[in-house]
């Protein structure tokens, strides 16, 4: 009992979120091409723990980043840049050829789908592999998950940006850039304590503040998009 109870703190909030974006979507997409992303996003975890492990071996040994500047690094190069490179490699797999794939809000609810997929699977490992197995869950549930949900948002805005509204280099590049960029700069705030608790405790402030701010911005991203579907919506005379 006490593992499904542990393995169900883990998953409620993905699970959550996922339903909040489902919900927004005037026109569903179909169950089986939802779990398809959401399978993408559990599968591309495993080989990216792989990759994540060789190059944070590479950069500092055995051993881990020391300093401030260390653990940017980290937070850029081993975690933000293969992790979303992951997540856009698997919401192409999921989008190249789906026939549903047909309006602006579809891009955010694919890329969600990838994105809570990983985050659920890293959420599981992080709980299951802590002794106060609740307040990871809890702290987590409040930064980490929701922090790859704004991720995925980005991600799928602007996949949508350039694949229904203007197919530029500049919009192509925000696909991968604005995720990694904001990914990178939460994973740099929250890791900062590991080495200095007095920049830990101004980070957490930051980051909060961050979060709060991000998130904002992947609501606009929702609204632009849910708007632009309506606008569709009304000039075909549906």
């Amino acid at each position: 009992m006490g593992i499904v109870i542990i393995l169900g703190a883990a998953l409620l909030p993905a699970i959550l979120l996922f339903l909040y974006i489902w919900k927004k979507d005037a026109q569903p997409e179909p169950t089986s091409w939802l779990l398809k992303a959401v399978l993408w996003g559990v599968v591309i975890c495993f080989p990216v723990a792989v990759v994540e492990s060789g190059i944070s071996a590479a950069l500092f040994g055995s051993g881990a980043p020391t300093n401030v500047i260390g653990t940017t690094i980290q937070a850029f190069c081993v975690a933000a840049v293969p992790e979303e490179m992951a997540k856009l490699l698997a919401l192409w797999m999921v989008l190249r050829k789906n026939p549903f794939f047909d309006e602006h809000f579809d891009g955010i609810v694919y890329a969600v789908c990838v994105g809570l997929g990983f985050a659920a699977i890293e959420n599981i490992f992080y709980v299951l592999g802590s002794e106060d197995w609740m307040g990871v869950a809890i702290a987590r549930a409040l930064l980490a998950v929701p922090g790859h949900y704004a991720f995925a948002v980005l991600m799928g805005y602007y996949y949508s940006v350039y694949h229904f509204v203007n197919p530029s280099l500049k919009n192509a590049l925000l696909i991968l850039f604005a995720p990694v960029l904001v990914h990178g700069i939460y994973d740099a705030l929250a890791m900062s304590g590991e080495v200095n608790p007095y920049i830990g405790g101004l980070s957490f402030i930051v980051l909060i503040y961050f979060c709060i701010k991000l998130h904002k911005l992947a609501q606009t991203k929702v609204l632009i998009m849910i708007e632009r579907d309506k606008r569709d919506f009304m000039a075909k005379g549906w």
